[in-house]
Parts: structure tokens; C-alpha cells; sequence
């Protein structure tokens, strides 16, 4: 199809900013009463490493502080026409509790690689899940397909006020760990990074931020070494709430300027890592909430200081968890 064939990587929309702090902390304050300050918890067996569970929030991931931040920023007549977006299924299910909120539909086109747990959460949830192949999912998102659908679009990566709801882990995390001098982000699209990395770098500019992907999706990677947005040849990973093979032209400044380095985690690797929380933090992390303790893990001989790790999510597939507890 058109998305994968073209290798597009812009679609003219508006290039992504920082969010301010000021936004921050309004986002903050809008989000208080919805969602959970999440702890931040000291690992015992790693000195210096010190986790944040976002595992914990309504939804299973750190989605939801976005897209509610989102949703309760909207025009009342602009939520009334329901919510859309396109998702690897996180962001649907946060977008699915904010149409709860509100009494509104809400409706989300996923790859169809999506895993069978997270379609039938949304279900459960009353998304209305589309699911296309990859190739056509990329098409209209490089089209702006949604500027043809009826409902309020939700763009999960460039969104200002996403941006600003995602910021906030971070700003929670300075507030938590002052002493704070690496941070561990994984990647997908790039919004958690870009949103909680300049947040942490506003309030302490020589904090280390670590993007951290998939090895079988190293895109970040690739188009930093490329100096412009790339697409990249991928394989299938455990890290499904990652999984997205380009850069988009919108993303890519932010993405470069927060961003100090980028880290490649193995598939073994995260896998370890899902098996590490689960056994010495208690925690259920999916593939791409487990890639920040992967990387930290591979790091710790060469760590100094404190040392953050958010969990950013925990929506695995049953089989999949299964299989690493019993490896």
C-alpha cells in the first residue's frame, strides 16, 4: 500500500513542541482528581535504580495522562461528536475510558498485528476497534485520513495538550527523585519521550534522557544516524506498544533535541526484563513497559547516580507472560 511503499514520513501537519511548563502544571492540575500520582519504588536487588509504575493508572499504561488530559481540554460540542484515533491498543483503551467519562463513542483503526488482549479490552471497553493491516493504517495516517471522519481526532504523537498530559510523568518524577540524573524513555512514537523528556529537561537541563526501542524497530535509531526521519525494515517483538517502523517528519526536531542517546534492547532482553519484574518487583509490565529496566540492566556497571525506570505499562498477553515466568 501507499504508506509502506512511499516511505512517507510527514503528512504537513505542524512540527511537535516541547510543552511548557506552565502547560505541565496545568495538566497536571486538570489530571489530578483522574488519574494515580504513581509511586516511585527503589529496586532492592540494583542500587540506584528506582522504578515509577505506571502499570498502576485506570487503564494499565501511562497513556491515560495524555489522552484524559486531552479529552478534558476539548470544547464540550467537540466532545460530543465522539473520539478517534489510531493506536497499537493503549492509547485506544485510554481514549476508551475517557468516552466513558463523557457518555461519547469512540472508535480506534489498529494494526493487525495488535494482540488478542488488548482487542477484546477495547471491546470490553466499547471501543470500536478497526483493525487494518499495517500498510494501510500507515497509508491514512500519512493521507490524515481522520480529516475525513466525523468524530474528534486524537493524534497520539503531536497532539499539543498529549504532550503536555504525557510531560507530567515527568514532572511527577523530578518532584519524587530531585537527584534524578538518568532516565530510561522507551520509544514508540515518540510522544511519552518527547513530552516527559523536555519536561525533566526544563526542570533539570543536565539530566541524562535515554530513548530507549526495540532492536527489531530501531527507527529513532536509524534516522538520528541518517540525520533525518527513516523508515527501517523490522521484525516481530514482544514490544507491540512500540512497533512502529519510521519517524515522522513532525516528531524527528523534538525526538533529536531531547533525546541524549538511543539504546537497542534484544528481544532475550526484554523478555528477562518482563520475568525480572515480575519476580522481584511484583510488577506486570508488557513488552514495551518492561524496555527501561532492559536497558538500565544492560547499563549498570557504567550507571552513577539515581537512576528512573518508568513501567509505562502492563496490558501483556496472558501467553506471553506465561512463557517468560516458566522459561
Amino acid at each position: 500500500m501507499a504508506g509502506r511503499k512511499e516511505r512517507r514520513t510527514g503528512w504537513g501537519g505542524p512540527i511537535a513542541v516541547a510543552p511548557a511548563l506552565d502547560d505541565v502544571r496545568a495538566a497536571a492540575e486538570r489530571l489530578r482528581p483522574h488519574i494515580v500520582r504513581t509511586p516511585v519504588m527503589r529496586l532492592a536487588s540494583a542500587e540506584g535504580i528506582w522504578l515509577k509504575p505506571e502499570v498502576l493508572q485506570p487503564t494499565g499504561s501511562f497513556k491515560v495522562r495524555g489522552v484524559l488530559n486531552w479529552a478534558l481540554s476539548l470544547d464540550p460540542r467537540e466532545r460530543r461528536r465522539g473520539f478517534l484515533t489510531f493506536s497499537a491498543g493503549n492509547t485506544a483503551l485510554a481514549l476508551g475510558h475517557a468516552a466513558r467519562m463523557f457518555g461519547v463513542s469512540c472508535r480506534s483503526l489498529l494494526p493487525d498485528y495488535a494482540p488478542p488482549t488488548k482487542v477484546k479490552a477495547l471491546e470490553r471497553a466499547g471501543v470500536k476497534a478497526e483493525l487494518l493491516p499495517a500498510d494501510e493504517l500507515f497509508d491514512w495516517v500519512f493521507r490524515a485520513g481522520w480529516q475525513d471522519e466525523p468524530e474528534a481526532f486524537l493524534h497520539p504523537w503531536t497532539e499539543p495538550q498529549m504532550l503536555a498530559g504525557h510531560a507530567t510523568l515527568g514532572l511527577e518524577l523530578f518532584e519524587q527523585l530531585p537527584d534524578v540524573e538518568t532516565v530510561f524513555l522507551p520509544v514508540g512514537g515518540g510522544a511519552l519521550c518527547a513530552g516527559a523528556g523536555s519536561a525533566l529537561k526544563a526542570l533539570k537541563p543536565g539530566v541524562r534522557v535515554v530513548a530507549v526501542q526495540a532492536a527489531n524497530y530501531p527507527a529513532l535509531a536509524q534516522s538520528l544516524g541518517a540525520g533525518r526521519p527513516v523508515w527501517v525494515d523490522s521484525e516481530p517483538t514482544a514490544c507491540d506498544g512500540v512497533a512502529v517502523p519510521f519517524v515522522t517528519d513532525a516528531m524527528f526536531p523534538l525526538m533529536r533535541e531531547v533525546a541524549d542517546e538511543v539504546v537497542l534492547v534484544s528481544e532475550e532482553r526484554v523478555k528477562a526484563a518482563i520475568g525480572f519484574l515480575a519476580r522481584e518487583a511484583k510488577l506486570v509490565a508488557e513488552g514495551a513497559g518492561a524496555l527501561g529496566v532492559a536497558a538500565a540492566s544492560d547499563e549498570l556497571p557504567q550507571l552513577r547516580g539515581v537512576t528512573a525506570c518508568p513501567v509505562t505499562g502492563g496490558n501483556i498477553e496472558p501467553g506471553l507472560l506465561a512463557a517468560v515466568l516458566v522459561a
